[in-house]
């Protein structure tokens, strides 16, 4: 939310894309993931929240955007990102990654860490 709060002044529209791959075995079904961002970030105007299978680049290309935000933690996910953002910029050059920083009271923060709070009872509402 953190970072959607930030990028969404940065563009006229900001989308969520929920990728969908059957080689995961999420915590939370596509509904619920949806409806989780929707709720989140009911403050942010601009934002919209969809489906999608296959690549993100794919979609990014199909609906005209403009770039793919990633959040940066900390320099351990440089290397993965940066793979990810070469791919996609071979695959579709009209497409940017762009990579935005949380604010450091997030920095701590990972998907595995909160789906252990989440699956274990713990309030995960301030995320």
């Amino acid at each position: 939310v953190d970072i959607a709060t930030r990028a969404a002044t940065l563009f006229d529209e900001l989308t969520f894309v929920v990728a969908i791959n059957s080689d995961k075995n999420p915590l939370f079904m596509v509904e619920e993931r949806m409806k989780m961002i929707r709720e989140s970030t009911k403050h942010i105007k601009n934002v919209s929240v969809n489906r999608f299978t296959g690549l993100v680049v794919d979609y990014a290309n199909k609906t005209d955007s403009i770039a793919i935000i990633r959040g940066l933690r900390h320099v351990s996910d440089f290397e993965f990102e940066f793979q990810m953002a070469m791919m996609n910029f071979h695959l579709d050059p009209t497409v940017n990654s762009l990579f935005m920083m949380p604010d450091e009271k997030y920095i701590h923060l990972n998907s595995s860490i909160i789906k252990d709070v989440a699956k274990n009872g713990g309030t995960i509402s301030a995320y």
